[in-house]
This record gives structure tokens, C-alpha cells and sequence, in this order.
């Protein structure tokens, strides 16, 4: 019973963490992936005409671009279609390894192992686009607002403005890795001492 006992309290204890991984992980997409165009309510339907952006099409608009954010990066790399990331900082830091995807039904879609001070968490982010001439609308799945991402004479206020060719995320994701790494190895200490 006694051994029962301790099963059981593993168990809890690593559901627990599993619960705050996935906490973790929800606020991170939440607040990386959070458009300022959505926050701001610019709320702007497709056109019915509009068609969904290709594979194709979405390659060559996020192919070795960086995409910045309010507190962090997302790096869209060709090769290999790596994807990195970085956001927040002391504490809240987290940062973040995996791929990038598109397809034909206009989906880009993010999957990676995002790592923080409470540990790691798979997350995938997908957002479809619809173009219209040159406009380009986009919205966050599965139900997210559609918003002008890119306006036909691409206006400072758009999200598309926010995708550099610079690289924003390599030169900090090192630093970053470090400074987590002191943080994780107590939180797994932590862990451990609770079984």
C-alpha cells in the first residue's frame, strides 16, 4: 500500500507538470503568436472572391523571413524549413525549436518544442491567408479574426511589415538557451524533491 502510495503521488506529481507544461505552452502561442492587428480588433473579412494563398505563394512570402513580435522573434528558415524562435525575457523567457509548414488551402503552420523555465512543450500555430489582388488577409486557426495582413500598398500598421529579412532570433536564441538552462536544472531538481 505504502508503494501504492508513492506510484500515486508520481503520477500526480508529473500530471502536474505535464498541466504546467501545457499552460506554458497555450500562453506562449497566446502571446508570440497574438497579431497586433487581432489585439487591435481590425477585425476585416475576406472578399468572397478571395482565393486561398499556394504553397508556393506562402514559401516565397515567409522563406528566410524573421517575423517580430512584441517581446521576441520567429525565424522561417529555407533550408530544411527550420523553424526558431525566442520570446519574453528573464523569467518568462522561452525559446523555441522546429518546423515550418504550407499548404495549397493557404495554411502556414508553425510545430515546435518551445522550452522554458518550467520546461518543454510541443506547440503548433497555423494561420490561413487569402489573397485578393494584392492584398493578403490572414487569420490565426482555429478561430482566430481575418485581418489584413498585407494591404495592396502595404501600410506601416500591417502585420506583413513585421516580416524582415534581418535575422532576429539566431544572435539571441544562444544566449537564451544559457540562461534557461541554470532554471531548468532547479525546476527539475524541484520536481524530483516533490517525489
Amino acid at each position: 500500500m505504502a508503494k501504492s502510495r508513492h506510484v500515486n503521488s508520481k503520477i500526480e506529481a508529473a500530471a502536474a507538470f505535464g498541466g504546467c507544461l501545457l499552460a506554458t505552452s497555450c500562453i506562449l502561442s497566446a502571446f508570440v503568436f497574438g497579431s497586433s492587428a487581432e489585439a487591435a480588433g481590425k477585425n476585416s473579412m475576406p472578399p468572397p472572391k478571395a482565393r486561398a494563398m499556394t504553397s508556393a505563394e506562402l514559401y516565397m512570402l515567409y522563406r528566410d523571413k524573421s517575423w517580430q513580435w512584441t517581446d521576441g522573434a520567429g525565424r522561417m528558415q529555407a533550408e530544411g524549413r527550420r523553424f526558431s524562435a525566442w520570446a519574453g525575457s528573464g523569467e518568462k523567457a522561452a525559446w523555441a525549436e522546429g518546423r515550418w509548414t504550407v499548404a495549397d488551402n493557404g495554411r502556414l503552420c508553425f510545430k515546435a518544442q518551445w522550452h522554458s523555465s518550467s520546461g518543454v512543450a510541443a506547440n503548433r500555430t497555423c494561420f490561413s491567408h487569402r489573397e485578393l489582388g494584392e492584398t493578403i488577409y490572414q487569420k490565426r486557426e482555429p478561430s482566430g479574426d481575418w485581418y489584413v495582413f498585407k494591404h495592396a500598398a502595404p501600410a506601416t500598421e500591417d502585420e506583413f511589415s513585421k516580416l524582415v529579412s534581418q535575422d532576429l532570433v539566431t544572435p539571441d536564441l544562444q544566449r537564451i538557451k544559457s540562461e534557461l538552462e541554470p532554471a531548468k536544472q532547479l525546476s527539475d531538481a524541484n520536481l524530483k524533491a516533490q517525489q
